[in-house]
């Protein structure tokens, strides 16, 4: 690599050729502010908050796309630059709606920092004419409120970076705003739900649909059953929201803060990740033996369900047919558990806590509904649940570590990985590996689907088959290799795709991180580590050694793949079309 000799702010500095100062004043320890700036997805220059000055040069110049050459000096809080930024403060606060006191993101806004950091007292400088804020709540997991818009385009680069591209800049100068084409709803429009804009905006003017004070008043219901179940992944995020390090495991004080919410039982929807895939290695194995469609693609990612209805609705046989580890577990909770507890389904209230938005629009899906009542009533992101024990006043930094109950709050290091990218892969590659061979695996990491990457390969051979698996994350990749599979040369035999990169740790309902963060830091490896621990330290690691599991069959389901079976836990597909709802 070849290395140039610069200074930052008088200290010398080698630093590869190239890059930008943005990126080079990190060596310096150095952190150059902005606002629409995201590493390898949002470099436009936009927003002129990382303004800086370099000798020689006429003007200031925008850090975050402007490249580092030999002999560089350059200058990032001279009294000039300083200035600049304060000023381009107080001209986007010109047309921003200032109610950060109510705003969901106080306290975690960009904006509101930048502000902070450099002294902006006054926030009406600039008064004038305020541009028309367009609010739409049409999508069923989201709220976009546009007088909180810094144009900053970040939401505009994750859709396009998810091959979705249902938002862009409408209108010119002074009038310019963010929406839909020809300025109709987004729920006209073949948005998929996952929330990436939401994680990636910098302010509140993108923000989950709340249902918390539904679940309040469900759990304030002395006729109801209140049933909470989380997600493997809120495991290791939820605590960033209460300042502990990203990558920790905070299971027992989640657990306990969720009892002091007074949900009645507090279970794991690890249980129903392993049930998943109980029922979806099955379906391989049947698919394998028996000539079924193949590739076989896993289900468990909602916004990428909604994603192939949309986009590959000729290629929907390929869908695994099993409901989500999400519907699963309402599915259970309200037909077995409720039986088993002498409980009348319609008094059950089940809350899911989830990492990704587009839970809310699964939670509404048609055949979702296996007891005659939906499988899931609301499902709450990692953030919805943080600002709840918030409101609780719970003090979940000291509270002890609690177990979840059971039989529903059992579970194995398979399910725990279901929340990193190709965890759904290696937790049905155990399963289906030892069902095709009758024995018992040596070693159940199949590390070759482990990582971040955004397309994975790998072939094993089993039974004296060669299975070659693939495993996707980002619908920018999954496009990719819906491609292959579309055009017949995807020679794969199973096929694990999730709608978020890297996974449900990086789903559109987990914490929101700025971008100083987000650029450099490797939120999904660090996310995803953790989970990959948890795996190695459990007792058990594959779903059919589950003791809840082999309950759940043996009073209820007979076996995986039978006929209650699949009345319960599996579903079906809707051919939408490119530009349907």
């Amino acid at each position: 690599m070849e290395m140039v000799n610069i200074k930052i702010n008088n200290m010398p500095l080698s630093v590869p050729k190239g890059i930008s100062i943005l990126e080079a004043a990190r060596y310096a320890g150095v952190e150059i502010p902005t606002l629409c700036y995201l590493k390898n997805m949002n470099e436009i220059g936009a927003c002129r908050m990382c303004m800086v000055e370099v000798k020689g040069a006429r003007s200031l110049v925008a850090a975050c796309v402007y490249p580092v050459n030999e002999g560089m000096e350059v200058f990032t809080n001279t009294e000039k630059v300083r200035r600049s930024r304060r000023h381009n403060l107080e001209l986007v606060l010109s047309t921003h709606n200032k109610a950060c006191l109510s705003c969901v993101r106080s306290g975690n806004c960009e904006l509101q920092k930048l502000c902070k950091d450099y002294g902006v007292e006054d926030v009406n400088t600039y008064e004038g004419e305020m541009p028309a804020a367009q609010f739409d709540d049409s999508a069923p997991h989201m709220i976009r409120d546009n007088s909180k818009c810094v144009l900053c385009r970040r939401c505009v680069s994750a859709c396009d970076n998810q091959a979705i591209s249902v938002i862009g800049a409408n209108a010119r100068g002074f009038d310019t705003h963010i929406g839909s084409p020809f300025e109709l709803p987004l729920y006209d429009f073949s948005c998929v739900s996952c929330g990436q804009c939401i994680v990636n905006c910098p302010t509140g003017a993108l923000y989950e649909k709340d249902d918390t004070a539904k679940v309040f008043e469900a759990i304030a219901d002395p006729d109801k059953f209140v049933i909470v179940n989380t997600a493997p992944s809120i495991r290791v995020t939820l605590g960033e929201a209460f300042g502990y390090e990203i990558g920790t495991n905070v299971t027992g004080k989640m657990v306990a803060a969720l009892r002091r919410l007074g949900f009645n039982k507090v279970f794991d929807t690890d249980f129903s990740a392993d049930l998943t895939i109980m029922e979806e290695a099955n379906e391989l194995v049947e698919r394998v033996k028996n000539g079924g469609v193949l590739p076989m693609i896993t289900s468990c990612s909602p916004g990428w369900v909604k994603y192939c209805e949309h986009y590959y609705p000729d290629q929907l046989d390929h869908l695994s047919s099993c409901k989500s580890p999400q519907q699963m577990f309402g599915a259970v909770a309200k037909t077995w558990y409720a039986k088993k507890m002498n409980l009348d389904p319609k008094d059950i209230v089940v809350v899911s806590i989830m990492p990704c938005t587009a839970k809310k629009f699964e939670c509404g899906r048609d055949d979702q509904s296996a007891s005659g009542y939906a499988d899931i009533d609301y499902a709450l992101t990692t953030r919805e649940l943080a600002r709840m024990i918030g409101t609780a006043g719970i003090s979940f930094n000291n509270l002890p570590d609690e177990e979840f109950d059971n039989p529903l709050g059992e579970g194995t290091g398979a399910g725990v990985i279901f929340g990193a990218t190709g965890g759904v892969m290696e937790a049905a590659l155990r399963t289906a590996v030892e069902t095709l061979t009758g024995e018992e695996l040596k070693s159940v990491e199949f590390t070759e689907v482990r990582g971040t990457e955004g397309i994975k390969e790998a072939v094993y051979t089993v039974a004296g088959m060669e299975i070659k698996v693939c495993a996707a994350s980002g619908l920018k990749n999954a496009e990719a290799v819906m491609e292959k599979v579309k055009n017949g040369t995807a020679d794969y035999q199973f096929i694990e795709i999730m709608a978020c990169p890297g996974g449900c740790v990086n789903g559109g309902g987990q914490p929101v991180q700025p971008a100083s963060v987000r650029n450099f830091v490797d939120l999904k490896g660090i996310r995803g580590k953790a989970l990959y621990e948890a795996d190695k330290n459990l007792p058990l690691r594959k779903s059919h050694e589950s003791e809840a599991i082999k309950t759940v069959y043996r009073e209820y389901f007979e076996k995986p793949g039978s006929h209650i079976a699949h009345e319960v836990l599996h579903t079906h597909y809707v051919k939408r079309g490119k530009y349907s709802k």
